[in-house]
């Protein structure tokens, strides 16, 4: 929501505007209310709380007010396809790191009233809920999977028609949940480990477990879950943050440039280019390459997309925003994809699985 000013003066590019959104032919998206990992007290999870309801406030102040011709509020999947038949985006609100939920159920429900409509239990950290495929600090797991409150909150999101996303959950954490979910579940954004990446990534047990399960995972155009770096580039990045004075563990390393002024990000950016462009940079054809290992493992229905758009060291060669969405689109046509095929992994599958959430909810009141 930064107006071109804004962006020029913090140096942070407009990776998802509007103006991108409709040059690349993006229809809909979730947009997500995000919450950093904090402690488990009742104040931390108050602050949290506060912070996702002004980002919700934020995103549906602009929705009713100055983008109401171009873009439509989704609250239920069928409004997704009406939405874009009457000529606007649909945009669909989500909730990044269930920490902001508490231990109170209640505010899940507030939440889902306001428009919340699918629910990564954690982030990076351990939390309340789940563990964390990935917790810098703490090297060992909280709960083993779900917590008990994590099995209650299951629960609760199926009973409302409120979709469970596993992406960034650990393992253990994953598997709980297709024991004790009802309805299919989403990987919101995710590499596959049989192809390549780091972090947040799934396996084949994983994988197997959704096909069973009948969920959706999509497939992220965010570098370094896509493909494996070598040896030299890892170390030619790590010489890179320290010469400038940042961490070489990603997250901190993350945290730390979030820090800097515009002018040492660019500077920062620039070197990193010079750097890509020496061992090649990871892009639209390595993404259809997780995608073609799914659909291979699971099935074409169990595979969608998703953007991960922070700025343009993070992107990929071809989708480095949402204004080259088409490229996306074009590969997947020459690896032999059918429009048919195309309109599942673009937003057939996830409108499938968010549909099949409501109606399991729907049995429930039953």
């Amino acid at each position: 929501f930064f107006t071109p000013a804004q962006a020029e003066s913090t140096g942070w590019q407009k990776l998802a505007s509007l103006e991108k959104i409709e040059e690349g032919g993006l229809g809909a998206a979730f947009f997500v209310a995000y919450t950093d990992q904090g402690p488990l007290t009742h104040r931390g999870y108050a602050q949290a709380y506060e912070t996702v309801l002004e980002k919700i406030d934020t995103v549906r102040r602009a929705i009713d007010g100055p983008l109401q011709a171009k873009v439509g509020l989704a609250l239920r999947s069928d409004d997704v396809q009406a939405i874009h038949k009457s000529g606007r985006i649909a945009a669909a609100i989500a909730l990044e790191n269930g920490y902001a939920l508490g231990q109170d159920l209640e505010r899940l429900r507030t939440l889902y009233s306001l428009g919340v409509r699918y629910v990564t239990l954690t982030q990076v950290g351990h939390n309340q809920i789940c563990d964390s495929k990935w917790a810098p600090g703490q090297p060992e797991p909280l709960h083993g999977g779900l917590s008990a409150f994590g099995e209650k909150l299951v629960a609760t999101m199926n009973a409302l028609g409120c979709m469970i996303d596993v992406a960034h959950i650990s393992k253990s954490s994953v598997l709980d949940v297709f024991r004790h979910s009802k309805a299919p579940v989403l990987v919101s954004h995710a590499g596959v480990q049989g192809v390549g990446g780091v972090g947040n990534v799934l396996d084949d047990e994983e994988l197997d477990g959704l096909q069973e399960n009948g969920g959706v995972i999509h497939i992220v155009g965010l570098r370094r879950a896509i493909r494996t770096d070598s040896e030299e580039k890892t170390q030619e990045v790590a010489d890179l943050r320290v010469e400038f004075g940042l961490p070489v563990d990603f997250y901190p390393f993350f945290l730390a440039l979030l820090e800097r002024g515009a002018e040492t990000r660019a500077a920062y950016e620039q070197r990193l280019e010079e750097i890509e462009s020496r061992h090649g940079k990871p892009s639209v054809r390595d993404l259809v390459d997780h995608v073609d290992y799914v659909v291979n493992r699971i099935g074409i229905d169990h595979v969608g997309l998703s953007s991960d758009f922070i700025n343009y060291s993070f992107s990929l060669d071809g989708w480095r925003d949402a204004g080259e969405t088409r490229n996306v689109t074009l590969e997947l046509v020459r690896r032999g994809y059918t429009a048919e095929e195309i309109g599942k992994i673009w937003s057939g599958n996830a409108l499938r699985a968010w549909s099949e959430v409501e109606e399991v909810a729907a049995e429930l009141k039953r």
